[in-house]
Order: structure tokens, then C-alpha cells, then sequence
């Protein structure tokens, strides 16, 4: 059976499906000067950042005071274009402002590495030059390479901007670094920080009023949120690896709790906001405020999260745990994001296997305006190496001349081509760069592959090995998966550290030791390249034995010798299974594209032991070639250590046991897949 995609989102208050076929029909074609390199535009964009700066100077405010409408003083470092004495320039200046919860002191250290005479180009340079393809730690030069691809400077203050006719203002977010209050996390009030930061700032007589957002991950989380407020200073932002929905993304994906990245990020923010400021206490003037702050919350959400993982039953949930996993609560609607309510000119910079991923290409399509106000680009990476390649041959221009180059148009009216850039570029898993109009592709067909259990012969190591049909097979089988450790090695490990861990090949690159905690269901090999565009859905018959479980599944490309290789991923706890309509799209025959779970107690579905209970995991957006005689391959698991635990009651409920998949014609279980092309399945 083959569903042919037509999307039908049914997004709430979202945008229509008119308005998107809309935006499809204004988008640039797609010509050499617009590829992923970007031509003579490109060139000139990359010399105007590498070029003599306007001014030779930057000079810096410390700790600005910037009080909020509730009284609360933030603290923020202005950053201005100084002349040759180093005094700061009397010409206005557009603006561009970073709100960091890791302290304005770790973004000055930062920018002062990156602004060393001599010595911090030619480092970088030879950081990108360390090329370590081929051997088992070839992710080490995708990390590498990185660093020289320009989006440290996204990260920190960008003293080439500042050179260039820009003022910078590098804010701590309310509770972290030198700035009063308690640490907020993306909920209203900072939100409302974050505006009144944007207003202040357009306000100043250095400032034309015209106000830029830069940052990662933090940073580029809340660019989002203030994009979907629109203040009227705002003109444009340019978020890299940023998510629209950190709680989807981050905390709970899937309804399990994410158990590295996040007691980590907890850790180093609560931690670098009890660092003062030691020059205001040398000085005499020691903020008390600050200090009844930090004491009044050291250790922001971490009671939250040691909750969630421990607690037996659903009664001994705390209050606020229950406020994270209730869908209606203020707390979520504040977390959950609205980019179909921006109009700001947007550039996301974004990886297939960020933590993040989830939400980048959907926050992309969401936003109501027509390609080249705003932009995509995805690379074959993680959150701490986005863009590892842009700047090579083939590949978009540096991180950082992008960004100068989008806030040269939007900031100061300059007609340099970067709106006809794109308007979406990816770096193919299996291939190389492209330029499209979107993600899916277009002419990416939507169709079932279906798991059997009849084995493919292409592996001896997986708990079973199956195949993928392109129709039902008949007949009737149940298959038997347990929690595994073997996960711990994979490529969702690498995700969850942020990219640590994927320098190495064998567990990043290669699934083959992870598969042995799982079962495989693998295709045919294509007969020609085939792309994989788009979301994806894997829908599965299961059964338990007790009232919960816990589902993972991955998409993999399976080369001829074997190498299994992670395009995407997903996973459910089975007791969220309850899927919210109103978030998710189907495609002509009803099969799901996204199935979004309400991922809320009121919503919880205890699994009734020996009963069928179908379930649909979302799987991550991805761009992937499958070169001829590759293969198509699904795994699917019964845990995902060390990327996320159900939470406490859901891991009782479970008792680790083992989980069936139940296979049978009258009631399959398949993939539904983006397909462009002809795979001769």
C-alpha cells in the first residue's frame, strides 16, 4: 500500500495549509548562484567578515544595569565600535543582544580567545585542519573542524560584529551570573525579561533602535520565544541549535526523562550563578540582593528532576513535576513555542542529531513568512559542532559570515543577496549539501514499509533479525525484546551528551553494538540513490505484561558491508501514548507524518497486561541518501540508556520487563516513510 503525502496540519490556531502552499509557491528557485556555496553573494559576504574592520576598537560597559518592570536588576555587558584611542564612537549603531543564562563572564572569556592578535585565527585554522577521517575517531575532526567554521562567535560576543558597526549587549538572564532574581527557565517572566532587554536597548543613544538576537541553544531558545512576541524593535534573529519546545526536545522526549544532557546543563547554570562578582566585592559594593537570591533557589530544578526519576507512584509526584507533565499547565503553554505567531526574519541554524533536532525543521515551517526572511540550515551534526563543514568547498559559507551577513540586511538595509540565499540547505546524511525549498523535499511521497519477521540475512547480532516489505506479510508473529545497556552505545548517546560521545565511530557511525539490544527489520537494497525527506512515524502492534513500557525506535542507512547507520530517532513511554490531534499531521490514506502525544498524566493509559495496544512513535525530521545497494533499516528497543529513563512510576509500573511486538497482516506494524524517488522496493 503507498500513501501519497498530502499534509494535512491541524495545528490549533496554526497556520492553514493554504498559507504553507503559499509560501511553497513565492520560494526563490533554486540556481547556482542560491546552491548551498552561495556564488559571488557568498564571496563577498565572506570578505566583508575577513576584511579590514570599519573601526579598529571595541570598548566595553560592565555590568550595566538594566532594571525590569518588576523591579528585578539584570546585569548586562555593552559592547561598542571604538576608534583608535579606544573611545567608544558617537554614531547610533544598530544592535544586537544575547541573553545567556552562562554568564556574561563565560561569553567575555569567549570572545577575548576568539580576538588575540595573531594567534586566534591560526589556532583555529589549525583546529579545522586536524583531519582524522578514516580512523575510529573521525568524530573528533567533525568537532574540530567546528571550531573554525565560525560559531564560537555566535556563542560569545562577537568582536568582528562590534568592529563592523554593531553594538553588542551580552545579558545575564534573570537568576544566573551577576543579574538578581531567581532562575526562571524559559517561563513567563524571563520571557517578559527578554522583551523588556529588547525595548531597553532600542531605547539607548547608542542604538538605532533597530535590534538583532544572536546566541546557541539557551540563547537561541529564547530568540524564538521573543520572535513569537514580536516586539516592534526586533528586527531579525539568527538562533543555532535552538528548540521550540525544550520540554518535547529535552526534558521529557517521549515522556522519558532526559538523564544526562540535563542533570549536566543543571549543573554547570546552577553552579556558575553562584560565582559574584568579585570586582564589586573588592570594591565594597557587594549586591546582597544577589546573594538572598541564589539562597533562595541554589539548585533550580533539581528537586524537579530527582523527583520525577524516584518517586514509586503517580500520588508522590511533587506539584511541580505535575505541572511539567500536565499539558494545560501554565508552565508548558509558557515552554511549548508559537512560531507561527513571529514575523521576524528568522535564519535557524540546526543538526540532524542536536538534541534540539526535533523542533528545528518544525519551527522553520511554522513561521508565517515567505522563504528568505526565513531560512533553514541543517548539517550532519550535533549541539556542540553545528555546521561542522559550512566553509569548505561545496558547503555554505562560515557560521559567522552568515550571521553578518543576515544582520547586515535585515539591521542596516543592505541589499547583499542573503534573502535569496537558500532558503534551506542540508548537509544529507549519505550525501552532500543541497539547496531545496523545504523539508520535506519536494516530491517526497509518503509510504508504508512493513515489518516482518522474516529475516533479511543481514544480521547475526540483533535480538532478531527481520525485514522491511512494501507489503503486508501474511501470517502471525510475536517478537520479544528486554531492556538493554547496549544503547549506552549509540548514536542517541552521542545526542544526549551534546555530541561528546559521538567521536566515537563505532558507537556514533555504527549500530551494529547497539542493535544487540534490539530487534532489526531491514529492505531490500535500492537500485538507485533514494532520498529520505521528512518526519517520520513508526507504528507498532505491542503487548506487555505488565501496565507499562517504554518503546524506542531508529531509521538507519545500512551500507553493504554492514555499517548500520542512524539517520533519525524516537521513543514513548506506553503509557503516553494518547496522541493530541490538534498537534499532529496524517497523510492521505490517515497514516501519521507527526504524531504529537499529549505527553500529560491527565492523558495516561496504563497498558492492561496480554491486550494488543498499537502505538505510534514520533521519529525526528531527517534528509538522508540511500546509495544504490544500501539499506533501509528500523530498530526498535525496549530502552534508550543514557539518553532518557521513564519516569519513577512508569519504570515501577514496568518492572523492566520484556515487551512483545506483535506482527500480523490484519493488524501491522510499519514505517511510514518520506520517500523522493524510486527505490525499486
Amino acid at each position: 500500500m503507498i500513501g501519497r503525502r498530502r499534509a494535512i496540519l491541524v495545528r490549533g490556531a496554526v497556520l492553514s495549509g493554504a498559507l504553507l502552499m503559499l509560501t511553497t509557491f513565492l520560494a526563490p528557485s533554486v540556481t547556482a548562484e542560491s546552491a548551498p556555496a552561495g556564488g559571488a553573494d557568498a564571496a563577498a559576504w565572506t570578505a566583508a567578515v575577513d576584511g579590514p574592520p570599519e573601526y579598529p576598537n571595541v570598548y566595553i560597559d560592565w555590568d550595566v544595569p538594566i532594571t525590569m518592570s518588576d523591579g528585578t536588576v539584570l546585569r548586562g555587558n555593552v559592547y561598542h565600535p571604538a576608534d583608535a584611542a579606544g573611545h567608544p564612537i558617537d554614531t547610533p549603531t544598530p544592535t544586537v543582544v544575547n541573553l545567556t543564562p552562562y554568564t556574561k563572564l563565560g561569553s567575555t572569556l569567549a570572545s577575548t580567545a576568539l580576538d588575540i592578535p595573531g594567534l586566534s585565527d591560526a589556532i583555529l585554522r589549525l583546529a579545522g585542519a586536524i583531519d582524522l577521517t578514516g580512523t575510529p575517531l573521525s568524530g573528533v575532526t567533525d568537532t574540530t573542524r567546528a571550531l573554525a567554521n565560525g560559531w564560537a562567535r555566535n556563542f560569545g560576543a562577537d568582536d568582528k560584529l562590534v568592529r563592523n558597526g554593531y553594538t553588542q549587549v551580552v545579558v545575564d538572564v534573570r537568576g544566573t551570573g551577576f543579574s538578581d532574581g531567581v532562575w526562571d527557565v524559559f517561563r513567563d517572566r524571563e520571557q517578559q525579561d527578554t522583551v523588556e532587554v529588547i525595548d531597553w536597548a532600542a531605547q539607548q543613544s547608542w542604538s538605532t533602535g533597530k535590534i538583532g538576537m544572536n546566541g546557541m541553544s539557551y540563547s537561541g531558545i529564547n530568540q524564538l520565544q521573543a520572535a513569537a512576541k514580536n516586539p516592534p524593535a526586533l528586527k531579525a534573529i539568527f538562533p543555532m541549535v535552538p528548540s521550540e519546545d525544550p520540554f518535547r526536545d529535552l526534558v521529557a522526549p517521549g515522556g522519558a526523562l532526559g538523564v544526562t544532557f540535563m542533570p549536566i546543563w543543571l549543573s554547570v547554570i546552577n553552579g556558575s550563578k553562584l560565582v559574584p562578582d568579585l570586582t564589586a566585592l573588592a570594591r565594597g559594593q557587594f549586591d546582597m540582593k544577589w546573594l538572598l537570591d541564589r539562597v533562595q533557589n541554589p539548585m533550580v530544578f533539581f528537586d524537579v528532576l530527582i523527583n520525577a526519576l524516584f518517586a514509586p507512584n503517580v500520588d508522590e509526584l511533587s506539584p511541580t513535576v505535575k505541572q511539567v507533565l500536565d499539558d494545560d499547565s501554565t508552565m508548558r503553554e509558557a515552554w511549548a513555542g508559537h512560531s507561527e505567531r513571529s514575523r521576524v526574519p528568522t535564519f535557524i541554524i540546526g543538526g540532524w542529531h542536536d538534541v534540539f533536532a526535533r523542533s528545528q525543521v518544525d519551527s522553520y515551517n511554522k513561521i508565517p513568512l515567505p522563504p528568505g526572511q526565513k531560512q533553514l540550515l541543517m548539517s550532519d551534526t550535533y549541539h556542540l559542532n553545528p555546521g561542522s563543514t559550512a566553509g569548505t568547498p561545496g558547503a555554505p559559507p562560515r557560521i559567522d559570515v552568515l550571521q553578518r551577513a543576515w544582520f547586515d540586511k535585515w539591521l542596516k538595509g543592505i541589499d547583499n543577496g542573503i534573502d535569496r540565499f537558500g532558503p534551506v540547505n542540508l548537509q544529507q546524511q549519505g550525501g552532500g549539501w543541497v539547496t531545496t525549498t523545504g523539508v520535506p523535499e519536494p516530491g517526497a511521497d509518503y509510504r508504508r514499509m512493513y515489518l516482518s519477521a522474516a529475516a533479511s540475512g543481514t544480521t547475526a547480532t540483533s535480538v532478531h533479525d527481520g525485514s522491511l516489505a512494501p507489503d503486508p506479510v501474511p501470517g502471525e508473529d510475536q517478537l520479544t525484546v528486554a531492556p538493554g545497556l547496549a544503547t549506552i552505545c549509540s548514536t542517541d548517546s552521542g545526542q544526549e551528551s551534546a555530541g561528546v560521545l559521538s567521536i566515537i565511530d563505532g558507537c556514533a557511525k555504527d549500530a551494529r553494538i547497539e542493535e544487540s539490544s534490539g530487534l532489526t527489520f531491514t529492505s531490500n537494497p535500492v537500485a538507485a540513490p533514494t532520498t529520505v525527506s521528512g518526519p517520520i512515524n513508526v507504528h507498532l502492534e505491542t503487548a506487555y505484561d505488565t501496565t507499562d513500557g517504554f518503546w524506542a525506535a531508529t531509521v538507519n542507512d545500512v551500507a553493504p558491508d554492514g555499517q548500520s547507520r542512524v539517520l533519525a530517532t524516537g521513543q514513548l513511554t506506553a503509557s503516553l501514548r494518547a496522541i493530541d490531534e490538534s498537534g499532529s499531521t496524517r497523510s492521505a490514506n490517515g497514516d501519521y507524518i507527526v504524531a504529537r502525544p499529549y505527553l500529560s498524566l491527565s492523558q495516561r493509559q496504563p497498558t492492561v497486561p496480554g491486550v494488543r495496544t498499537p502505538i505510534d512513535i514520533e521519529v525526528n525530521a531527517t534528509d538522508a541518501v540511500l546509495q544504490p545497494g544500501h539499506r533501509l533499516r528500523v530498530d526498535v528497543y525496549a530502552s534508550n540508556l543514557l539518553k532518557a529513563l521513564p519516569i519513577g512510576p512508569s519504570l515501577v509500573a514496568s518492572q523492566l520487563a520484556p515487551q512483545h511486538l506483535q506482527l500480523s497482516s490484519d493488524a501491522p506494524s510499519y514505517v511510514n516513510l518520506p520517500v523522493v524517488g524510486d527505490p525499486g522496493w
